[in-house]
């Protein structure tokens, strides 16, 4: 092996790789405007939810609650009609539509139990499970107010003491913004070293290789640190400019340990990439395989559902994936501050890992080779 080789080698991949134009735009919308999108339009949050009332009432008590809504969590209500209800949620302009019968507040006043009818669209389903709950306390607030002549705080046997470490204003775009980032990270190391392999075996540059005097070992190394260096500067960038510039998410730890980790990972993704490109035979085989791979990755690696809530199966199994080690490993140096006495077993696993997937990923490489030489 001839260090001058791999540099070299890597050196090509970099000007390949400036040539493709598709490739460097999926990394600029990648680390930016992927990054932002999922830093400010997370599903699970309800956010200016459309709300119509029908105040067949017309009562102070059925004013006071339709002034209850208001931004961010819902737009200020749609007074209409009844005819107009069921129309205008076929039409999708309203998630929800509060429909206050006649003599409400008359009979709240003596005692009675008035139901109050409420229609959600529940195809927007994330804002319907979360707004239906909103709405049913805001409504059983302002009626008990209203009932009770005056606004009192019941007092509570005990009283708790929220404090919420690490994101004091429980911002889901702190969560967000991380971890898109964090998959990205996975997602190019694949595609950007497996669509290099096969590129060079689609353009027939591959065969030009055979026949000079370079190994497997130091061809496929090239392009490891050629995409692993692409990837760790972007992160690095969309870190310092997006997550902390732009979203203004603040980063508890250091950052220059957190790329030291991504290193890390980055050495297992590679390989990975690598290993799925010799399987593939085209483009569109490896972004099949693409997908089959990287979505369980993501999912279960403790970035979307913690860890212990799945079952321990999958929790031990997802033990020897490269990503559940860098999620915990981002996790708690980004979010936490943690240092490297804390954070030296994800080193460590993924360092086992990588040097697992890279032995496999050279041995399909040289068997794919020596079939075609």
């Amino acid at each position: 092996m001839r260090a001058a080789n791999i540099l070299h080698l890597g050196v090509k991949e970099l000007r390949s790789l400036g040539r493709d134009r598709v490739m460097l735009g999926l990394i600029v919308y990648a680390f930016t405007l992927a990054i932002y999108a999922a830093a400010t339009a997370l599903p699970e949050a309800l956010h200016q939810a459309s709300i119509a009332i029908v105040d067949e009432d017309r009562s102070p008590l059925s004013a006071r609650i339709a002034d209850a809504f208001y931004p961010p969590y819902f737009i200020p209500p749609v007074l209409i009609g009844h005819a107009e209800m069921d129309a205008r949620m076929d039409a999708g302009q309203d998630t929800f539509a509060l429909d206050i019968p006649p003599h409400f507040q008359r009979d709240v006043l003596a005692g009675r139990a008035p139901v109050i009818q409420l229609n959600v669209d529940a195809t927007r389903m994330t804002q319907a499970f979360a707004g239906s709950n909103y709405i049913q306390s805001i409504v059983a607030g302002e009626v008990a107010g209203f009932a009770a002549r005056y606004r009192a705080e019941s007092e509570r046997p005990v009283e708790l003491a929220l404090r919420a470490r690490f994101n004091p204003g429980l911002d889901k775009s702190w969560f967000g913004s991380v971890m898109e980032l964090i998959n990205n990270v996975t997602l190019l190391a694949i595609v950007l070293t497996g669509a290099a392999l096969i590129r060079e075996r689609e353009h027939g540059t591959i065969e030009h290789l055979l026949a000079m005097p370079v190994t497997p070992f130091e061809i496929m190394t090239a392009k490891l640190w050629a995409m692993a260096l692409v990837v760790t500067v972007a992160c690095g960038l969309s870190l310092t400019v997006m997550v902390q510039g732009l979203l203004s998410v603040p980063i508890e730890g250091s950052v220059a340990l957190f790329l030291a980790g991504t290193l890390f990972h980055l050495f297992a993704a590679t390989s990975m990439g690598i290993f799925l490109a010799t399987v593939a035979r085209s483009m569109p085989q490896f972004g099949l395989l693409v997908i089959l791979v990287l979505v369980p990755l993501e999912m279960l690696s403790g970035g979307m559902t913690p860890r212990e809530s799945m079952p321990e199966a999958i929790r031990t199994l997802m033990l020897a994936a490269p990503n559940t080690h860098f999620v915990m490993l981002a996790q708690a140096i980004l979010y936490r501050g943690a240092g490297f006495s804390v954070v030296w077993p994800q080193f460590l696993a993924l360092a086992l890992i990588g040097t697992a997937l890279f032995a496999a990923a050279l041995a399909r490489f040289r068997s794919t080779i020596s079939s075609m030489a």
